[in-house]
């Protein structure tokens, strides 16, 4: 036990102690009263906090350190990354330029996902010990509190104030609640502490699933999409419009049980795989699963259920708690058995079982930690004519998560969903047991990849509508900014003007070359859609490719493992033009697996960015919130001898940087002060300016409207250390 941990604990064994200290699921972003509802905000905010402290009470030390899920970072990143997610945000909102420490704010930063670019190899973490993140989550807690208290209030709270940002950090710290939890379902038992964990209960009630029933919906039209104005916060991919018409379908009235589910184990269902899809094959022959995850052999052909601290003989009236793949397999050979069009539900019809079960109002439901830190039996919470339409576990559908009509992202959170818009990552509904703040509110939008687990389950539907399929491969990228910068990468040139990152890359390597300069290893960083980092890996044997946009990095992700690139350009109003780039066209080919894309912060970078060749900033310094603190660093990741290369058209905004931070466009002393005056007062001391010269670009806008543009490129080379 930690007895820095055990101070925060609630202090009974009875989960009503944990209900005891819980807020609504959900506060409102509207009030009378601008200082009630700064208390209610720091109780809410208190209230998460403690109690995400609390699930990690029953860990021992190695547990933190464990990797009990391979797709996922060791227990310890979690503890310490909802509380880094605070500072980040806090930086880029410019509500501060004070980091706690930057060391751990760069470890906690990302990592979160099994996206490509997500750095999981183990050998490039030193991770701190848990006294140390408990005193940094301290220190950051006190700094979110003194902002709720200091910064200014009005009603109703807007995604642009403050008090947006605290509901940021709370509802993501929610998130990781729950998928913390789910890691730790997989640490062996012999690394929790039983007293601990008798904090956190499982359900006591268990007996004989019932018989399968299932009950008639007619046809109906059903809008989704949350609102603008809606009084609870929202993540981007919940706000829009999107009106579906659903055909009549038949639900099963209870979730799938684990004693459903015993029959398609028992009768070789993970082996006969004709029941799969081939997503699922492939997830079969690489896990060789035999049965559900949560499930563990026991004696006489029985099963042992793993619950959150605890194991027990399996429930059978629970709810089996699948993947996507396992689900989708049960439901192809029920069909087979039954002859019926058995599928998973869609999000569409889902929200038709929602408001038949429960119209506007929350239900009974096992859920925000109200009843039990597990699941429960399946007919516990009836709902209407239905039971567990919310709660209990979640269920699995068959849509594939895209944003609705009218989907903008939040610029304090531009990835959240936007990597999640693949085809791969289906959307689950309902809540779980630990699902609390806005993951139990009906808008809710939360999705996983088909072979990721949560505590999650499924109901059936029997429908002959079959629902759209959405292949990553065929989507077209129509967000106007990032389309623009695929153009400006990837597409014509316009005004014979050459394409500037190619031009930027081969002006820079006479300067390697002509040195013999070595070109093991070079860093991209602002690699936005990735156009340099292909080209510096015709040269270099490693590129590590760096941009703090999600959104961005992953057009070079497609383009690297699919070889195409589709994107969509405005001709004028509503007209658009269809582009597809091909990886073989452009020459990069043999080279595109020397490339890392990576999202990061070029003011904090992870502590595994070093011993550099090279380092390019194409248009980034100017666009930092602290460029000096920019350049002083990033000659640290620079080998003696290595070039750092800067180009920029030193557009100084102070929607990006505060006026004070500016390298150059200022007056000093009543003089002119430029930012190449200020690059050579910043890196004079180290480095040699080899070159100055001047590279333009042209950005397109429209087919009639164009940016040109003039950037500066400064070669400077790291001073031999004799």
């Amino acid at each position: 036990m930690h007895p820095s941990l055990s101070r925060k604990q609630f202090p009974s064994s009875d989960l009503n102690a944990v209900n005891a200290r819980q807020t609504p699921r959900t506060i409102s972003l509207n009030g009378f009263d601008v200082e009630a509802k700064r208390r209610e905000l720091q109780a809410y905010f208190t209230s998460t906090w403690e109690q995400y402290e609390s699930l990690f009470a029953p860990l021992l030390p190695e547990a933190f350190y464990t990797r009990a899920e391979t797709l996922r970072h060791p227990l310890i990143f979690y503890f310490g990354h909802t509380a880094t997610f605070y500072i980040n945000k806090m930086v880029l909102a410019q509500f501060t330029d004070a980091r706690v420490n930057p060391k751990l704010e760069a470890m906690f930063a990302i990592g979160v996902d099994e996206m490509s670019w997500d750095d999981l190899d183990a050998s490039h973490y030193d991770w701190p010990s848990v006294a140390e993140v408990i005193k940094y989550r301290d220190q950051v807690k006190a700094r979110v509190l003194a902002l709720i208290r200091s910064m200014p209030l009005s009603l109703p709270i807007t995604p642009n104030c403050p008090a947006w940002l605290v509901l940021m950090g709370i509802e993501h710290e929610r998130i990781h609640l729950e998928t913390s939890s789910v890691i730790m379902r997989m640490l062996p038992l012999r690394l929790i502490d039983k007293k601990q964990a008798a904090q956190w209960p499982a359900c006591p009630h268990t007996g004989t699933a019932p018989a399968l029933h299932w009950h008639p919906f007619a046809a109906t039209t059903i809008e989704l999409g949350k609102s603008a104005h809606d009084l609870t916060y929202g993540w981007d991919n919940e706000y829009g419009r999107e009106v579906h018409q659903v055909a009549d379908f038949k639900a099963g009235t209870t979730l799938v049980s684990n004693q459903d589910f015993l029959q398609f184990v028992a009768a070789g269902g993970y082996e006969q795989t004709q029941h799969w899809t081939e997503e699922g094959k492939q997830w079969l022959a690489y896990t060789r699963a035999r049965h559900p995850r949560f499930w563990r052999p026991a004696l006489n052909g029985t099963y042992v259920q793993r619950n959150l601290f605890t194991e027990m003989p399996l429930p059978l009236d629970w709810p089996v708690e699948v993947n996507y793949l396992e689900a989708k397999a049960y439901c192809n050979w029920l069909a087979g058995q039954t002859g019926e069009p058995v599928r998973l539900p869609t999000e569409a019809e889902w929200y038709v079982l929602r408001k038949s079960a429960l119209g506007e109002s929350e239900g009974t439901d096992n859920i925000n930690l109200a009843q039990y830190a597990s699941s429960c039996p399946v007919t516990a919470n009836p709902q209407g004519k239905l039971y567990d339409v919310t709660g209990n576990v979640w269920q699995w559908t068959e849509t594939a998560i895209d944003g609705f009509p009218g989907f903008a992202v939040h610029p304090w959170y531009d990835d959240f969903s936007t990597p999640t818009f693949d085809g791969k990552h289906n959307l689950i509904k309902g809540g779980s047991w630990i699902s609390t703040g806005n993951e139990t509110i009906a808008a809710s939008r939360y999705a996983f990849r088909r072979h990721f687990f949560q505590h999650a389950g499924f109901r059936m539907v029997i429908s002959n509508s079959k629902p759209e399929a959405r292949e990553q491969d065929n989507v077209y990228e129509t967000d106007a900014s990032i389309a623009q910068y695929c153009e400006f990468h990837y597409g014509n040139e316009y005004f014979s003007v050459p394409n500037f990152p190619v031009a930027c890359v081969q002006k820079l390597m006479t300067h390697v070359q002509g040195r013999g300069g070595a070109t093991q290893k070079a860093l991209d960083l602002g690699c936005a859609v990735g156009r340099s980092s292909f080209e510096l890996a015709k040269y270099f044997q490693q590129v590590d490719a760096v941009d703090f946009s999600a959104r961005f990095i992953q057009q070079g992700v497609k383009l690297q493992a699919h070889n195409r690139l589709r994107y969509t350009l405005p001709v004028e109003g509503d007209i658009v033009e269809y582009r597809e780039v091909l990886l073989d066209n452009l020459g990069y080919a043999d080279v595109k697996d020397r490339i890392a894309f990576m999202q990061g912060d070029a003011c904090n970078l992870k502590p595994q960015s070093t011993d550099y060749n090279l380092v390019f900033a194409g248009n980034l310094i100017d666009r930092l919130y602290d460029p000096a603190q920019f350049l002083s660093a990033i000659q640290t990741r620079l080998l003696s001898c290595g070039l750092l290369v800067l180009t920029s058209p030193y557009t100084w905004l102070e929607q990006y940087t505060d006026k004070g931070s500016w390298l150059g466009g200022i007056k000093v002393n009543g003089e002119n002060f430029t930012t190449l005056d200020a690059l050579k007062q910043h890196l004079g001391a180290t480095c040699d300016l080899e070159e100055t010269l001047d590279i333009p670009f042209v950005i397109r806008e429209t087919a009639r409207k164009f940016q040109h543009t003039v950037a500066q490129m400064t070669i400077w080379r790291k001073r031999e250390v004799k």
